[in-house]
């Protein structure tokens, strides 16, 4: 009878996030306003240079390096291993990395100060016909090389003359420096006024998008989903017959995230100095994070664990392991395809997971039933970071499964008696 009960709440938890969908233009309208003018600003992060090509008009003088030749960086430049391996010497050269690996663009700029190089140029790599242009990315405020994105047609033709010493190819990079001036970037957090605040379950997704486009599903899906799962909690918790989860649960709405996770850095890092009860890194048991969930040719990604980087801290891969599992049991309950994508640290989770907090078409056709599984060969969104990322570019369909994911793994992690052992537990797995 008790089990009962808990599958009809649980399904009225369902149908509470699912009602979000109807309202989702607007919500995700709203949110996409949040980082423009906050009354309850959690933080005032730094403000940003952005690196532009030539083409760009700005009142500042151009920055030329001189002649410098280049030098390939194998295997996308994740690691200090593919440097190692670069085809030619790096001191003084312009550095030429092909996309590729499971590691943000963040972290290849990382490792290049190691080995001397005076300039980065990344090319997209032409696995898909929209990752032939170049694309904007971010490499954080602490890199101070310059650094530019090719297309893929540009960056194999200077990779083809590299590999052939006798051309002696040389490169100039002039970049107009544009300076932007300060502007409040802010966090928005909710928590649910009972709960133990000691341990925190965290629920987080970026509100801001990039200048190009509205940013429906990257990330207004996330930051809706989000808002659904607290609306629909939140009138769960006033109702006389739901018990009330024993644990804190804080939503939150991370800031900057398309210019190199800026909020939820600044979110981890003041949590792991405060002293304030309930405001510690040690007082989160976990952080979900949800980003694009509703792209058109979509599949249902779940982050793998497994793949977490090597320098993960040990304490949280065995609870990071026992979530990619939590929601793949849940697909497969409901007969659904899922994917596991790369544990690579790429969106707001990332700095959770530093600090040790845990956080296929041929068959998606066969499961769903035909012209249900998406297109061969073609992106998920094709929309990513453009002007077409609008209402239209949403799937629905995908969307609404993703929510009752999200809702199932949430009322799963509520119920646990011990939640913190369960997640971090002493033998590992």
């Amino acid at each position: 009878m008790e089990g009962s009960t808990n599958m009809r709440l649980f399904i009225v938890l369902v149908i509470v996030c699912v009602f979000g969908i109807i309202t989702f233009a607007l919500t995700a309208a709203i949110l996409g306003t949040l980082n423009k003018r906050l009354d309850t600003i959690e933080s005032k992060l730094p403000s940003t240079n952005s690196l532009e090509s030539t083409t760009s008009t700005t009142t500042q003088s151009p920055q030329n390096l001189t002649l410098a030749q280049l030098t390939i960086i194998p295997d996308g430049g994740c690691t200090e291993s593919d440097w190692k391996k670069a085809i030619g010497p790096t001191t003084g050269r312009v550095a030429l990395i092909k996309r590729g690996g499971s590691c943000a663009f963040a972290d290849r700029a990382a490792q290049a100060p190691k080995f001397n190089v005076t300039g980065i140029l990344f090319y997209n790599d032409g696995l898909l016909p929209d990752r032939m242009t170049p694309i904007e990315v971010s490499l954080g405020q602490d890199n101070a090389l310059p650094a530019l994105f090719l297309s893929y047609t540009v960056g194999e033709a200077l990779a083809a003359s590299a590999r052939n010493i006798s051309f002696n190819v040389t490169v100039q990079l002039g970049i107009n420096l544009k300076n932007l001036s300060d502007f409040p970037v802010g966090n928005i957090c909710a928590d649910t006024p009972t709960g133990d605040v000691t341990q925190t379950i965290v629920i987080g997704s970026h509100s801001d998008s990039v200048p190009a486009g509205p940013g429906i599903n990257d990330n207004g899906s996330g930051s809706a989903a989000n808002l659904g799962l607290a609306i629909a909690l939140s009138r769960l918790f006033n109702t006389p017959t739901y018990s009330k989860y024993k644990y804190r649960v804080r939503f939150c709405w991370w800031g900057a995230e398309e210019i190199g996770l800026l909020g939820s850095k600044d979110h981890v890092k003041k949590a792991k100095t405060s002293t304030n009860v309930g405001e510690r890194l040690i007082d989160y048991l976990i952080n979900l994070n949800y980003d694009m969930l509703g792209s058109p040719n979509y599949m249902f990604g779940i982050y793998d664990g497994r793949t977490a980087k090597n320098d993960t801290p040990p304490i949280a891969l065995a609870g990071s392991r026992k979530i990619t599992d939590l929601f793949h049991d849940w697909f497969n309950q409901q007969k659904l395809p899922s994917t596991l994508t790369d544990f690579s640290g790429r969106s707001d989770y990332g700095p959770f997971l530093a600090e040790g907090v845990v956080a296929e078409r041929d068959r998606y056709g066969q499961m769903l039933g035909q012209g249900m599984g998406g297109i061969v060969g073609a992106a998920y969104d094709p929309c990513y970071h453009k002007a077409c990322d609008s209402i239209q570019n949403m799937n629905l369909f995908a969307y609404e499964k993703m929510i009752q994911a999200a809702a199932y793994v949430l009322e799963y992690l509520g119920r646990q008696d011990n939640l913190k052992a369960w997640l971090y537990p002493t033998n590992g797995i």
